[in-house]
């Protein structure tokens, strides 16, 4: 039997900044599952902000650690130059410290890996 999990509504140009191909590769099944599309991945500070600025995504999903910059760093990169995109935070590091100095700065989401498909669902909802 066929399930179209696609939910209702705009689709979402979304850019995935991460290091882990396999990740990678989840986050745009998922997101091509519901709907989206994705425009661009990179996986470290200077392919983020390049992608970010040509580009132009609606959503960005940004991996905390990377290769180069923190994941903060280049979230504060990214807000500078365009404050509007979401920006969900990926994380496997459970730290209440970051999440708030991350939320202090704006972040829409933090996702903790690994995630479900219904995590993953609820999420897009909450800033879609």
């Amino acid at each position: 039997m066929y399930h179209d999990f696609r939910e209702k509504g705009a689709s979402m140009r979304v850019l995935i900044v991460e290091d882990n191909a396999l990740t990678r590769h989840t986050i745009k099944a998922l997101l091509n599952k519901l709907g989206h599309e994705v425009v661009g991945e990179a996986e470290e500070s200077v392919g983020a902000v390049r992608c970010f600025t040509e580009l132009k995504p609606d959503v960005v999903f940004l991996d905390l650690i990377l290769p180069g910059k923190s994941g903060v760093e280049i979230f504060e990169d990214l807000r500078k130059i365009n404050p509007k995109p979401k920006i969900v935070i990926l994380t496997a590091v459970e730290q209440e410290e970051i999440d708030r100095q991350l939320s202090n700065k704006g972040a829409d989401a933090i996702m903790r890996k690994p995630f479900s498909f219904e995590e993953f669902k609820t999420l897009l909802k909450s800033i879609s």
